[in-house]
């Protein structure tokens, strides 16, 4: 298995390309392009700069250099505790991704074990995720379970007048 490594700000571009895949892969149609492009790449360089990261990516680079073949991110969140969860860290998932031309390496599962490690190293013991059907068979492997939560979403207007 390749070790991944953990990203930089300079990786910001190809991590951006594999989010674009990834919700490809969520969605089932292509990703279009546009600003949120520009905003996320500029929000990653921003985030991986910080020194106490609350959010961090682990890469495996591509063989033949220039780009990525992989990544998985993942962020810290404070939350109250509760008897499953006493500190109130939480990890959550929120993008794994493999090039088309480096899928089934284990290049993800290497990215994410190097995620799952750092999350260790916060004292996080819980970590979440959503997981599209190809992906489950991985997460399973690593320990993740389905869980009885119902997941819900609102999504606030742009203007608040």
């Amino acid at each position: 298995m390749v070790d991944a490594r953990r990203a930089t700000p300079e990786d910001a571009g190809e991590l951006v390309r594999l989010r674009g895949l990834m919700l490809a892969a969520m969605s089932g149609t292509p990703t279009p392009p546009g600003s949120w492009q520009d905003a996320a790449r500029d929000n990653l360089r921003a985030w991986l700069a910080e020194p106490e990261p609350w959010l961090a990516a682990f890469v495996v680079d591509a063989p033949d250099g220039g780009a990525l073949a992989a990544c998985a991110v993942g962020t810290t969140e404070r939350r109250l505790g509760g008897p499953g969860n006493p500190s109130g860290l939480v990890g959550y998932v929120f993008n794994v991704s493999t090039d088309p031309g480096h899928r089934r390496q284990g290049h993800s599962r290497s990215c994410l074990t190097a995620l799952l490690n750092w999350f260790r190293e916060r004292g996080v013991r819980t970590v979440d995720l959503r997981a599209t059907a190809a992906g489950r068979p991985l997460y399973r492997a690593l320990g993740f379970r389905e869980t009885a939560d119902p997941a819900m979403r609102l999504t606030l207007p742009d203007d608040a007048g």
